[in-house]
């Protein structure tokens, strides 16, 4: 009975509990404004938080190059140059519309924003504000995107 349980917890209940978070791309969106930098953020749709522009990987797509699509569906964002190196990660909680929520781990590139669009995939769906990154880490939910952004 020992060997039952064991091979239930080993294969079955603890792959469930300790399974690992999944996989987003985000982008930190920025432009410098008299000097002083600011950084984009949106409102979710289904809670309207402030986050960041994030998503899913994209086939045939760098990470990097996922973020800028993100931020031009998500945000407007249209004339970008993005890092192609990270500039951190943070831990969030996705809420899905039939009320599933799964651990996510979302990839952090930096994109110097050049240019905005009134008119974007999701232009109806959220809000975007420019503010300072000190302003955007009290906004946001998420601790690691807080320090991510104080850091930035």
């Amino acid at each position: 009975m020992s060997s039952i349980i064991t091979r239930a917890w080993d294969e079955v209940v603890r792959p469930m509990l300790y399974r690992p978070n999944r996989f987003q791309v985000a982008a930190l969106c920025y432009r410098k404004t008299k000097g002083q930098k600011e950084v984009l953020l949106i409102t979710t749709r289904g809670t309207g938080r402030w986050m960041l522009p994030k998503g899913w990987p994209m086939d045939g797509k760098s990470a990097a190059e996922a973020a800028r699509i993100e931020a031009w569906e998500e945000a407007g964002v249209k004339s970008a140059s993005v890092r192609r190196a990270p500039v951190g990660e943070f831990d969030y909680t996705k809420h899905h519309d039939d009320g599933f929520s799964e651990p996510c781990s979302a990839t952090v590139y930096a994109i110097k924003v050049a240019k905005m669009a009134d008119d974007f995939p999701e232009a109806g769906q959220r809000k975007r504000k420019w503010v300072t990154p000190e302003v955007a880490a009290d906004m946001v939910e998420e601790e690691g995107l807080s320090a991510l952004l104080r850091s930035f």
